[in-house]
């Protein structure tokens, strides 16, 4: 593994560290009652779990690449995955914080829709300039076909989280199934979906 490697996965692990501390407000009553810590050592302590976790992570993914070499990339991916999905969750729960009570129909949509964008344009960066190794300034054509993939994956993207939203399962508070689970199926739905694209169609990829 690369120096540029290590570093840029310190880089990732420290900022979705930080991208969870909104998350941890919106959840704060319940994580001090479950973690039976004070909340600012979790947040210390989510903070390196996370800086030290990423490298470590890639570190093994780069060992078993010797006999896999596409899992080193699709472990980079993930990486960046994480990081987006974090930007995604934090931005979305820095709304819903932000936001007079809990948002839902087109407050929803419209907030899970701008989370999605600030994400995705991350994901061009990262993916374009480490998962895949692209040297070149972006073109036209490669920004084009990369959001024609991301703008299909955020209809996946929003539209499942909306669903999930709809749904009454009962068993989880509507601040859990709001903040957390819809937004993480709706992640969850576009993942590979953005993977196979931003391979073998934007930046083209067969190795």
């Amino acid at each position: 593994m690369t120096r540029k490697d290590l570093f840029l996965s310190l880089l990732i692990g420290g900022l979705v560290g930080l991208l969870f501390q909104p998350i941890i407000s919106n959840f704060s009553a319940g994580i001090s009652v479950l973690a039976n810590i004070p909340l600012i050592q979790l947040r210390v302590a989510i903070f390196f779990v996370f800086l030290i976790g990423a490298p470590a992570a890639l570190s093994v993914f780069y060992f078993f690449s010797r006999f896999i070499p596409v899992l080193y990339q699709f472990a980079k991916f993930a990486s960046v995955g994480v990081l987006n999905t974090t930007i995604d969750l934090g931005v979305f729960n820095l709304e819903t914080f932000l936001y007079s009570g809990l948002p839902s129909g087109f407050v929803f949509a419209f907030f899970k829709a701008v989370s999605f964008v600030v994400s995705t344009t991350n994901s061009f960066i990262w993916n374009k300039y480490w998962t895949f190794g692209a040297n070149a300034a972006p073109q036209a054509g490669e920004v084009l076909k990369f959001y024609t993939i991301a703008i299909i994956g955020g209809f996946l993207n929003v539209g499942v989280a909306t669903a999930v939203r709809g749904m009454n399962f009962g068993f989880v508070s509507e601040n859990v199934l709001v903040n957390l689970l819809a937004p993480i199926a709706g992640i969850l739905a576009t993942f590979l979906w953005n993977f196979m694209g931003y391979k073998y169609v934007v930046f083209k990829r067969f190795d």
